[in-house]
């Protein structure tokens, strides 16, 4: 992947998805209620919705706005919605995951394959994926003071760190799956607040599409995320300076 890193490829996507403020809040509430429905409504007893309530702070939600999620979480409503993920193949054999919440599998399927099929994709089976994505601990963390940056860093080594990328404002830390639990609690010990927290599924395996399947990729990847069951997608699709100018000349990035 010359002239360019992985961290390149991820970071543009996630700008896409970031961009995307309403679904970014869709996605975050239905944690806070489907942590509230599996944990009880309590942060202080439930550590998976304290941590989905610190990522709607993060993300600027409303107080009332969380605890109407909370509330809804005790409801009949939150005992119909589950998190499901798909394994998909998008044009040219590209990798893509989906990780919906639903209430209703046959809709959030038909839907989804309605979308493959416009755009020549498949559904996977399930694993087939493995080898392409890792799952990771992603957590976003306002920059400490320059005297403090060496101690935090250490911290985070300690808890499991295994990437620490760093710039003036923010920092972007990933652990491993298993450590993702221990880098929480390191964090809450310390006083540090992630302004997110999450666990992703990080491209191991690159793919390399030239300019017309990618351009269809990405309109297949657009109307996924449009789908209001689906809360992330992701996919390996490898970007680079030659891909990026003829999509931008043809108005599609």
């Amino acid at each position: 992947m010359a002239g360019h890193s992985k961290w390149a490829n991820i970071k543009h996507r996630k700008a896409v998805q970031d961009s995307r403020r309403s679904k970014v809040w869709t996605r975050i509430l239905r944690e806070v209620t489907i942590a509230s429905r599996q944990g009880g409504p309590e942060p202080e007893n439930n550590p998976s919705l304290r941590l989905a309530i610190q990522n709607a702070k993060g993300a600027n939600i409303p107080k009332d706005t969380v605890e109407r999620a909370v509330r809804k979480g005790s409801g009949q409503e939150a005992d119909n919605l589950q998190p499901v993920v798909y394994e998909c193949y998008g044009p040219s054999g590209l990798g893509i995951i989906i990780e919906a919440t639903t209430e209703n599998l046959n809709r959030t399927l038909g839907n989804i394959r309605a979308n493959l099929n416009k755009y020549g994709g498949s559904l996977a089976s399930r694993g087939a994926l493995n080898f392409v994505f890792a799952q990771k601990g992603v957590f976003m963390l306002d920059a400490p003071a320059p005297e403090q940056a060496d101690k935090v860093e250490m911290l985070l080594i300690d808890a499991g760190a295994d990437d620490v990328q760093r710039n003036e404002h923010q920092w972007e830390v990933h652990c491993a799956f298993e450590d993702f639990g221990p880098m929480v609690q390191a964090l809450h010990d310390a006083g540090i607040q992630a302004r997110e927290a999450n666990l992703q599924r990080i491209p191991v395996i690159f793919k390399k599409l030239a300019a017309d399947d990618a351009r269809l990729a990405l309109k297949l990847i657009a109307k996924l995320e449009e789908d209001d069951d689906i809360d992330t997608v992701y996919h390996n699709l490898e970007y680079n300076e030659a891909l990026a100018e003829a999509l931008i000349a043809s108005g599609d990035l």
